[in-house]
């Protein structure tokens, strides 16, 4: 990308130029003495080489304090810098410095309070622009269902590969959101039944009656409107594996019809006398503790033991923050729609991965998804990165800062919610600017200049 068209950097250069007669300019930590600043350039024609050693020493700094440092160079001028910080997962480190050069030693404590804000500024504005880097993972294994490679995935890929070569019932516990149907059918696909069906239901999505009669089928004539013998999914899923999502809120009769599959491979339908025969591995899960249900006598004791041959934990997305970045890259990559031109997915800002690193994330990978999905859609077709505008409210104000952290300028406020009023409008007219300037009754230019400015995309016909 390039930086320089940033509004920020741009006016902070201009204003640096006009105002000092001072460069700015971008150096990463490995290419420090590339400085474009015509009395740096002399300098670093002598032996020395002094000019690059003040800024190797800049960097040192920046790996201590990460703050906006001036220090004196050999040619009697000043360095201003700060720094600009990749986001690798939770883990924030040291990626670059937009520094300022070529200021006088002279200049006041005031007017160099100045040059701070306006490179301070220029260096928030390259890290909010930023691509987010997401590191390869050398972490391999053959559930390509799964994502991550966090220790607790690591934990649950490792207990997956004695799993699947068993055919006992396994109870899968997790919070809601976190990926247990993933599980079941990592479990199920790469097991001795993979050819066979795999069948899901979720227990809390029924009253009893209907429950048990999509559970295990009923008669002709059982209840009003069974006009015809109904298999039930039990009997669908007779070879294969069956997926009962939610069983904690399964209710006692049910439970009890239940634990009769599991012990005799039997079940009756609703309204029947005679039993069928079933051949099928159940899968269990809850997002709720069933140990605890059954010392409330709220779940049946032998069906938990039933259930709980083995048991897999899967994490909330809490405890894998690192897993974030390629989450967040898997769904663009999921939810991109291929233009004609085989546009690629959009990259992710830096700005935006934080905001995602920084969210608690109470609906798991579920809402990650949804977030993404979101972003895609208010993005428009045509978008080359995610910004950190583009994140929903929602989940960008959740840092979880104190009341001070959270308080703010009006003018941020403002930003805000001009930038969330835009993106909706370009969500709801699918990136359609003129369209979008109409709903909001302002100029088209104008609109324009505040995207721009708002950093939600690039001027009309440039590149990234």
């Amino acid at each position: 990308m390039n930086f320089d068209a940033l509004p920020e950097v741009a006016l902070a250069r201009d204003l640096l130029r006009r105002w000092w007669s001072v460069d700015l300019d971008f150096a990463g930590l490995g290419d420090l003495p590339k400085v474009k600043h015509g009395a740096c350039e002399a300098a670093r024609t002598l032996a020395t080489g002094t000019c690059a050693d003040t800024l190797r020493a800049l960097a040192t700094t920046f790996a201590k304090s990460r703050a906006i440092t001036t220090v004196p160079c050999h040619a009697g001028l000043l360095v201003v810098a700060a720094p600009v910080v990749e986001y690798t997962g939770a883990v924030a480190k040291l990626a670059g410095i937009v520094h300022a050069s070529g200021i006088p030693a002279a200049t006041s404590e005031a007017e160099l309070t100045r040059i701070r804000d306006l490179v301070g500024s220029a260096a928030a504005a390259v890290d909010r622009a930023r691509p987010a880097i997401i590191a390869p993972t050398t972490f391999v294994h053959l559930y390509t269902e799964i994502v991550g490679d966090a220790p607790a995935v690591r934990d649950v890929v490792k207990l997956l590969g004695k799993v699947v070569k068993s055919e006992a019932t396994v109870l899968i516990h997790g919070e809601s959101g976190t990926g247990k149907e993933l599980i079941a059918r990592a479990i199920h696909y790469h097991g001795p039944r993979a050819k066979k069906p795999f069948v899901v239901q979720n227990c809390s999505a029924f009253n009893d009656n209907l429950l048990e009669s999509a559970l295990f089928g009923h008669v002709r004539g059982a209840f009003t409107g069974a006009v015809k013998d109904q298999p039930g999914l039990f009997q669908t899923a007779d070879g294969g594996t069956f997926f009962l999502d939610e069983i904690g809120d399964m209710s006692a009769a049910l439970q009890v019809k239940l634990l009769r599959v599991l012990q005799e491979g039997t079940l009756m339908p609703v309204g029947g006398t005679k039993s069928i025969k079933v051949d099928v591995r159940i899968i269990a899960a809850s997002h709720k503790d069933l140990q605890k249900m059954v010392d409330k006598r709220e779940f049946r004791d032998d069906l938990f033991y039933r259930v709980n041959v083995l048991k897999i934990t899967v994490p909330p997305l809490r405890d894998r923050t690192s897993d974030i970045p390629r989450l967040a890259q898997h769904f663009i990559t999921k939810h991109w729609r291929t233009s004609a031109t085989g546009t690629p997915p959009p990259r992710l800002s830096q700005g935006a991965l934080a905001r995602l690193v920084a969210h608690a994330w109470p609906g798991n990978i579920r809402e990650l998804e949804n977030e993404m999905e979101r972003m895609l859609v208010l993005a428009g077709s045509d978008t080359q990165e995610l910004v950190a505008s583009m994140v929903s409210p929602r989940v960008a104000g959740s840092g979880g800062g104190t009341d001070v952290d959270r308080r703010r300028p009006l003018r941020d406020l403002l930003a805000v919610a001009e930038s969330d009023a835009i993106v909706a409008a370009l969500g709801r007219h699918v990136g359609d600017r003129e369209l979008v300037a109409e709903e909001l009754e302002i100029g088209r230019e104008l609109l324009d200049a505040r995207i721009v400015a708002l950093g939600l995309g690039a001027p009309p016909g440039s590149a990234s």
